[in-house]
This record gives structure tokens, sequence and C-alpha cells, in this order.
């Protein structure tokens, strides 16, 4: 084999990938900092374009000064506000409105009923940094403020502050913790230095190509990039390209046992990988591209965005990875070198050691293995019941301490809890007054204005119409017109982001369908409603799509029928379990508020997805040594010689998973825990156990209906 092939071609082959590769990474490592500048978190852009909120969305700019971004200013003293109080706020209200960070009128400062507090609305610039702007209105306000009045940003520009903050160590902590835990794995696994540098250069270099790749579609406008979205980018490529590297490293040191020639090793290893490699990456990447289905941008786009960088970690394991070890040869391994010896290769398969002992259990007792594991997977299912997944308040989607959140509370000591986040409706402007009879008959709204050209640019409104702004005896003000509508505000008495204000918002809908069908319901609680609607009606619509394009895969992959449909199931067994632990870890342990919708949808996305994968690894192995040696015995050989390596790439997936939870976001902590705990079910439990148990115990029929199921047992 060697002798058909130049020695200049050997050397020149893998230089030219190392240095193709290098140069790729050369210039997407500078975009991990420029990330943020093709990134959006504002929940309305993800939104369906059909939903009512976004509707509500894009014509508010017909009614208020370009696309700015409501921050809530709240000030509360121990004890009344006395005028010279007010007087020093109303100073550093005027004093922010000419910040370039501010797009519009600063209101003035609204004192509560009680005295104690008093709130004022700030328009951000939508072009500016939220967290920056935010930061830059923030101390400006705190200066020459009087003794014993606290200060606190809240509102729409506060929650996204802070949720920006949240997601600021997205690119150095989280990639860190993410490598270190993978690195101090493999150091364990290999007991080398060189190997675990070239497995971890091969998942960086695939995570800079695949960044760069997604920075410039998201330029482009082809995709929509999240705080959210690029943390679940970033572990992904690194788990799984990992992963992929841990394969072919096993099957190339297997090898090199084989054959002295580390040209031939290469190839026959590259021969062994291409199969399962090719057809893991593929079941991950379909199972990704199923969310295109979704309604909700930030799932649709998470698809594309993953399956890009799951098939630079496919390239890089295949390419990169291959070419650095064809370059170190045996050293790659130092200090514990494979020496060429084709009996020590045969002794992988062999009843020794943790595997071997394993298989001899499966072989006396198939039966009650897989049953008794089935029934401990079912037991851990039941706790799914508990599952809260309907939405938590925006209020609660960063972990910690949290000045909006505080603000928020604050606020709703004094003030309508819904103040500073109202109900939009734009309704015809000649049904003005019956638009705002529906809000004002609501028991969830506290008050109604319109939009007006005033100082502070509403009016409130009453059952018997605009009311006058100013001295008694002054005119109503003029509603704002836009394309024959106008814009009321009803403020809401439950939080904006509670389930509670959402409901008001459905009660409104409904009303309206009844009263005035041409009116349309905005704002952020009802984007929140509108969120948490699409994300059911993905979860329902996506997992049952997401099954059935796996499962095509697996049976073109294993030419059978049966298998597939035991893979499938057990994985979802084992998802259930995952889910399950979860709720109740959620619950009673952590004691969160409960789920986003989209939880379970990605949890389930990518345990189905990266489950499987090894039961492919395994799978794809016991065919092959199926075909040689027979069903039962191939079941117990593939299970031998992947043991090991498939136990190391789980606890290599589970680690950069929970390499998430150091983001302080709910979504990203619960994701991180359902995910790790799920692949850590499925590596030692499922794959370990159950499909070796149960597959031994059906035999050839396993094979169903292909020529292998009728061969030896």
């Amino acid at each position: 084999m060697t002798s058909r092939v130049p020695r200049w071609l050997r050397v020149t082959l893998p230089a030219v990938l190392i240095l193709v590769w290098l140069v790729g990474a050369s210039v997407g490592g500078p975009f991990f900092g420029r990330i943020d500048e093709v990134s959006s978190n504002d929940r309305t852009a993800y939104l369906p374009e059909t939903a009512e909120a976004t509707e509500v969305q894009e014509r508010l700019s017909g009614f208020t000064e370009g696309d700015a971004i409501p921050a809530l200013v709240v000030f509360v003293a121990p004890d009344e506000l006395s005028d010279d109080d007010l007087a020093a706020i109303g100073d550093r209200l005027t004093a922010v409105g000419d910040l370039d960070v501010v797009d519009g009128d600063v209101s003035p400062a609204i004192p509560s009923d009680d005295g104690v507090a008093a709130q004022a609305f700030v328009p951000l610039s939508g072009d500016a940094d939220v967290g920056e702007a935010t930061a830059e209105l923030r101390e400006v306000l705190a200066q020459d403020l009087p003794d014993g009045v606290d200060l606190y940003v809240t509102g729409p520009a506060g929650f996204s502050s802070d949720l920006v903050a949240a997601f600021a160590g997205i690119d150095g902590l989280l990639l860190g913790v993410a490598l270190a835990a993978v690195l101090i794995i493999l150091i364990i696994v290999y007991r080398s230095l060189l190997l675990p540098l070239a497995v971890l250069a091969t998942s960086m270099f695939a995570l800079c190509v695949a960044l760069l790749t997604v920075w410039h579609l998201a330029n482009s406008g082809v995709l929509l990039l999240s705080g959210q979205t690029q943390g679940i980018l970033f572990i992904l490529v690194i788990g799984a390209a990992t992963d992929y590297a841990l394969l072919y490293v096993a099957r190339f040191r297997e090898e090199l046992l084989h054959t002295p020639d580390k040209w031939t090793a290469t190839l026959r290893a590259l021969r062994g990988s291409v199969e399962p490699i090719l057809a893991s990456g593929g079941t991950v990447i379909a199972g990704l591209l199923c969310l295109l289905f979704s309604e909700l941008r930030s799932n649709s786009t998470l698809g594309p965005v993953a399956a890009v960088g799951i098939a630079f970690s496919m390239l890089a394991a295949l390419t990169l990875l291959p070419a650095l070890l064809l370059a170190f040869g045996r050293a790659a391994f130092w200090p514990r070198r494979p020496v060429y010896d084709p009996a020590a290769a045969e002794s992988g398969a062999l009843e020794t050691g943790l595997w071997g002992r394993v298989s001899r259990a499966i072989r006396a007792r198939p039966r009650t293995i897989w049953i008794t594991t089935a029934a401990v997977l079912a037991l851990g299912c039941v706790g799914i019941t508990q599952l809260q997944a309907s939405g938590v308040p925006q209020s609660e989607l960063v972990l910690g301490q949290s000045e909006a959140r505080d603000g928020q509370e604050r606020l709703a000591e004094h003030f309508p809890a819904g103040s500073g986040s109202p109900v939009y409706v734009i309704a015809p402007q000649e049904d003005l007054q019956r638009a705002a009879d529906v809000l004002l008959a609501d028991d969830g709204i506290e008050g109604v204005a319109v939009t007006a050209d005033t100082p502070s640019n509403t009016a409130p409104v009453t059952e018997d119409g605009v009311q006058p702004f100013g001295p008694p005896g002054s005119p109503a003000p003029e509603p704002v017109v836009s394309d024959g509508a106008v814009l009321l505000q009803g403020t809401l008495g439950d939080a904006a982001d509670s389930l509670a204000a959402e409901e008001t918002v459905r009660d409104l809908r409904a009303a309206y369908a009844d009263e005035l069908p041409a009116a349309l319901v905005g704002g952020e609680s009802a984007t929140d409603l509108d969120t948490n609607d699409a994300s059911i009606r993905d979860r329902t619509v996506i997992v049952p799509i997401v099954l059935l394009v796996i499962l095509v895969i697996l049976m073109l992959l294993l030419r059978a029928v049966l298998a597939p449909v035991l893979l499938i199931l057990t994985t979802v067994l084992s998802f259930g379990t995952a889910m399950g632990v979860s709720a109740l870890v959620f619950n009673d342990v952590l004691g969160f508020p409960g789920a986003d919708p989209a939880v379970p949808l990605f949890g389930f996305v990518f345990l189905v997805a990266l489950g499987i994968d090894y039961n492919i690894f395994l799978m794809t192995r016991v065919r092959e040594e199926s075909l040689v040696h027979g069903t039962r015995e191939g079941v117990l050989r593939g299970l031998r010689l992947t043991g090991g390596i498939i136990t190391s790439a789980g606890l290599v997936l589970a680690a950069t998973f929970t390499a998430l939870a150091v983001i302080p976001v709910l979504f990203l902590v619960q994701l991180a825990f359902i995910v790790a705990f799920g692949v850590l079910l499925d590596t030692f439990l499922v794959r370990s156990l159950l499909v070796p148990a149960l597959t031994y115990d059906i035999g050839r029929a396993v094979w169903w209906p292909s020529k292998l199921g009728r061969g030896r047992q």
C-alpha cells in the first residue's frame, strides 16, 4: 500500500492540511472579540413575523421617536421625598437628557402616592450598546443625589443590560473552563501531554473556522445570533470535535499495533473512523436542522449555527487531527508509545479489564441486566410530571444579583407593578374610546393613556374620553395618529414579566376579538406570551420530526429496521429519565422558578442527537465484528473495543456542557444540567448495559430484515 504513495505526498499532504487549518484559525480567532457586533438579545427580533407582538413592535416607530429602548428609573428614599429631593432628582433627569445615548424626551419624575419613591422614563438609543448606555445613565443619575435616596435602573433597558453583563464571560470564562475540563480528562485518559494538546488544537481550530463562517453569515443577515446561541455553539463544537477526535485516536492507536508504518495506520484508521464520525455528525446535524421548523427564530437560527459548528468539527477530526498524528507518529503517545505488536492489538477484544467483566456479566444474564436497567430509567421518568416549563419571568432569567430585578421589586412596592412596561394597543383612530373601554374593563389594568403630543408624551383616557393635560380647563390633547391608528397604553397591575400579566394580555386579545377585531395588542408582556406560545408549539411539532429523521438515518447506517427502533426507544427512555431527575433537582434542590418552554426542546434535540452518537459508535463496531464473529460475540467484542473510548467521550461531552453553568443565565444552567446528566446516563447505563444486553438477548434478529439477521447468532 505504501509503495504506491510517493514519499513527497506523504509529507506534503499533511503539511498542507495543517497549514490550511492554521490559516483558517488565524483569520477566525480575532472574531471571538467581535461576535457582539452581529448578535442581538432583543426577544422581539426572534418572534415569528406573524406574531401580534411583532406587528405592534414594527408599528411603534410611527408613534414614538426612533427605536429607543425604554429605561425605567426608580428613586426610593427611606422617608417621604421632600421638594428639595424632587428638585435634585429633576436636575439629574435634565442632565441625562443631554447624553448621546439618550434618544428622545426624558419624562419628569412622577412621585408615588406614598411620596417615598419616584419614577421616570429615559429612552435609550437603539443604536447604542445597551450595557454601556445603561452604565452611563446610571453614572450621571447617581451624581449629587440626595443622601439616602437609592437609584435603580430597570425596565426593558435594565433587564437587557443585566443579560448583556451575564453573557460578558462567554468568550473568556466559558471557553477557559471548558478547555481546562477537557484537557484534564484527556491527560487522565492518555497519560500524555502532546496528544491532548493535538486533540484540543483540533477542537479550537474547528471552533475558530466555524465562528468565522457564522460571523459572516450573521453579518450578511442570513442568521441571527444571540449570546445564548453563541454559548451553545462554543460548547457543542468543543465537545463534538473532541469526541470525534477520541474515536479517531483510538482507531489510529489500534492500527499502530497492527502495522509498523504510520501512513498505513492513518489510512486504515480513517477507513474505520469515517463512517461512524460522518454518521454521528450527520445525525446531530439532521437533528439540529429540524429546528428550522420552529416558529421562533431563536430556535430556528440555532439549528444552522450549530450545524455549521458540527460540520467543521467532523472536518477537523477527519483532516487536521490525522495530519497532526501522521506528522508526530508514535511520538504523539509519548511516554506510552504503541509498539507494533499484532498480538497486543487483539488483546483489546479479550475478556480482560473492566469491559471484559461487563461483557461476561452481559453474557451470563443479558435479560436480567436490560430489564433492570430499563426499570431504573423508567422510574426516573416519573419526575417529568413535575417539570414546570411554561415560562419564567424576565426578571428571573439572570441568576445572582440583578439591579433591574431589585428595581422592579421596589417599583412594585410604591407603584402599579407593571409601570414602565405597558400593554400597547394599536386601534383605529375612530375607535379610540371603544379600545380604551376594553382596557378599562379589565381587572389587570390599573390605568389607560394614549400617546399624545404632550410634555409627557401621553394623556390619560377614562370612560369620559381623553383627559386634559395641564391646569384645570386646559383642552384635551390630540392623540398621535399613524396610518389612521392611535396607540393606547395600559398600565398593568402585575409585573410585566409575570404569568399573571401574560394572562391579562390573553384576556385582552380575546376581548378585542369580540369587540374590536382590528385592534392589536403588544408590549413586553405580549412578547413573553407570544414567545412561550410559539415555543410550546415548536416543542410539539419538532420532537416527532427529530425522531423520524434520526430513525431513517440509523436504518440507512445499520441496514436494519429493528436495531434502529430499539436505539431510538432506549435514547428516548434516557431522555425521559434525564428530564424527570432534572425537574426534581430544579424544583426541590435548586429552587428555580420554572423553565422556559424551549428548555425541554433543546434538551431533547441535544440528548437524542448526541446520545445516539454513542450508540452509533458502539453499534457500527458491533456490526463490523458481527460480520466476522456472529451477532452475540460481535456485541461483546464491540463493547470491549469501544467501552473505554466511548466512556471517555461521554465524560468529555458532559464536562463541556457543564461549563455552560458558569454563565449565570437560567436557561443555560438548566440546559447544562440536563445535557450533562443525560449524556452520563447514556454513557454509563444505556450504552454500557441496556443496549448491549438487549442486543445480545435478541441476537441476530436485531439486524432484521438485513442479510446479517440471517447469519450466526
